[in-house]
């Protein structure tokens, strides 16, 4: 049996989010989670109405904006992903017609 490894390490880092402190326990590093929080922070800001919206409707219409965010994000990968394969595909198929002309013969090269 194989020893467990030990749990990553937890870091408890205090950010402020819409005006309000919270204290956040993470495995990542604090930097990323400052990040994270001053991303949120900022979304909420963002807002038109920010200083008049109630707390939680101010981080509800945050999250949405982070999720759609989110959603392009993971559209966008997958529209790249299948343009890369698209040209894996197109340089294999030059690759393979380029040895199967070298293997019929020709033995030319082009100048």
């Amino acid at each position: 049996m194989s020893p467990r490894k030990p749990p990553p390490p937890r870091h408890t880092v205090a950010v402020e989010i819409a005006g309000e402190r919270h204290v956040l326990r993470s495995d990542v590093s604090p930097e990323y989670t400052r990040s994270v929080a001053e991303h949120v922070d900022s979304m909420i800001r963002s807002l038109p109405s920010f200083p008049t919206l109630e707390p939680f409707r101010a981080a509800t219409l945050a999250a949405l904006s982070i999720t759609d965010e989110l959603f392009k994000a993971r559209e966008e990968i997958a529209r790249l992903r299948a343009e890369i394969e698209r040209s894996v595909e197109d340089v294999a198929s030059l690759l393979e017609e380029a040895v199967n002309s070298e293997a019929s013969g020709s033995g030319e090269r082009p100048a």
